[in-house]
């Protein structure tokens, strides 16, 4: 089996967990999930990430998503320089945000109002918030294994860190913030329906991610999406996609423009901001007039736009409306996807791949995988007896089971075969029995 010298990494994790909570300041990036130890990182080159160590590594993390054009891309180390000489944050008014904020409404046509604000949770707590001023209703319906941030009445049957760990539900919730949330399963519109019908008048919004990466990857169902839509028009509810992850992702205009289905509102984030710390929410002229100052709704942050951020998301978005980036990202994907199944053609155990666009996951278990339960009933442990084995062999790989591989316009044909080598080699020793933890 290969060997990796990790000692450097070693000796940064001991330090770490003498800091921090668990050492991490992302729970994921504890490796628990799968029975090591985090390796720590050092710089990043195109599809590639180095270790403390000098260990150089195939990455398909691409720091959960954002890094579409791979490490350190010229343009937005460029954008993100000139920027940097202005100044790293004014708290006024400047010209990169609205030029940002135009490029996603351009892409976009489901938003005529955008707000740009600093992550993911914080896009999707302010769209609930709003949704909620906005319809006058409190309860939300929620499909189960979607992750959608670590606000409080999210953190219920949650998926990514969440799942992982075993606690769908986070201590230090009160019960009375989660009641008003409603779990459904996803791909599940029946079931989105009942708990419509049960409470009539008093769901604010359906928000789910339209292809769910935060469960592994769970594609929608054929007609689920068109069905929600229908629904939630019908009772008045909004129906908000959560595309943090698959926003100029899956395409340029995200998973809306994949699956022809325009929600009430969308929240973006991780490409958005080419790398660095954003998030967005937006939707309909008439639910955004609701958030001050034009309405009664709140929601600020002091660095929400901050030029760094706006001016590295201007030119990542600038590099992906580029003909033919999309369709080598898809052709890219594809091949990924090939290769994995190629390699585990001769495994014993059950295994499937799912893939949408350039995100992927191989799940350790019978597929297809649809909704949460089904992520749930597919075995852990010989993940991360897998993980390990990739990493060994120089391929970065998510550390859990419940998260997306991501492909970005820096991998080439010779990562991808790199890849699928790696991938050979570690079924056959997963399939023996190892790697055991050191």
């Amino acid at each position: 089996m290969p060997n990796r010298e990790r000692s450097r990494s070693a000796e940064l994790w001991a330090e770490a967990q003498q800091t921090m909570p668990g050492g991490v300041n992302s729970p994921v990036r504890a490796f628990q999930a799968v029975q090591g130890d985090p390796v720590f990182m050092e710089r990043g080159e195109g599809p590639h990430l180095v270790d403390a160590d000098g260990n150089r590594y195939i990455d398909y993390v691409a720091s959960w998503g954002p890094l579409i054009l791979g490490h350190a891309h010229p343009s937005i180390e460029a954008a993100v320089s000139e920027a940097l000489k202005r100044g790293t944050s004014f708290g006024t008014c400047s010209e990169y945000e609205t030029r940002l904020a135009k490029m996603i409404l351009e892409a976009y046509p489901s938003m005529d109002r955008v707000r740009l604000v600093n992550s993911g949770t914080e896009a999707t707590m302010s769209a609930i918030r709003a949704a909620r001023g906005f319809t006058g209703r409190d309860k939300i319906v929620k499909a189960a294994g979607c992750y959608h941030g670590h606000a409080d009445y999210l953190l219920v049957k949650a998926g990514s860190g969440a799942t992982t760990f075993g606690t769908p539900t986070s201590a230090g919730v009160p019960a009375d913030f989660a009641k008003h949330t409603l779990i459904v399963p996803f791909n599940d519109a029946e079931a989105a329906e009942r708990a419509l019908s049960e409470h009539p008048g008093g769901v604010a919004c359906v928000i789910l991610e339209p292809a769910a990466g935060n469960m592994g990857l769970v594609p929608p169902a054929e007609g689920y999406l068109e069905a929600l839509r229908k629904l939630t028009a019908a009772d008045g509810a909004l129906l908000i996609f959560d595309e943090v992850m698959t926003g100029f992702r899956v395409a340029y205009g995200g998973a809306q423009e994949r699956y022809g289905v325009s929600p009430d509102m969308t929240c973006l984030g991780k490409i958005v901001g080419g790398g660095l710390p954003v998030g967005a929410y937006g939707g309909r002229a008439d639910v955004m007039a609701a958030v001050a100052p034009t309405g009664p709704v709140y929601q600020a942050g002091t660095l929400s736009g901050n030029p760094l951020a706006a001016a590295a998301g201007v030119a990542a978005l600038t590099e992906l409306r580029q003909p033919g980036v999309y369709e080598r990202l898809e052709t890219l994907g594809a091949r990924l996807e090939a290769a994995i199944c190629r390699a585990f053609s001769e495994a014993e155990g059950p295994f499937f791949v799912a893939r949408v666009g350039s995100m992927l996951c191989a799940f350790f278990g019978e597929g297809p995988v649809t909704d949460y339960d089904g992520a749930l009933a597919c075995d852990t442990e010989k993940f991360g007896r897998f993980h390990r084995a990739m990493l060994n062999r120089g391929v970065y790989l998510p550390p859990a089971q419940f998260e997306a591989f991501f492909v970005s316009t820096a991998h080439s044909e010779a990562e991808i075969a790199a890849t699928e080598r790696a991938f050979r080699e570690a079924v056959e020793e997963v399939e023996a029995g190892g790697p055991h933890v050191d």
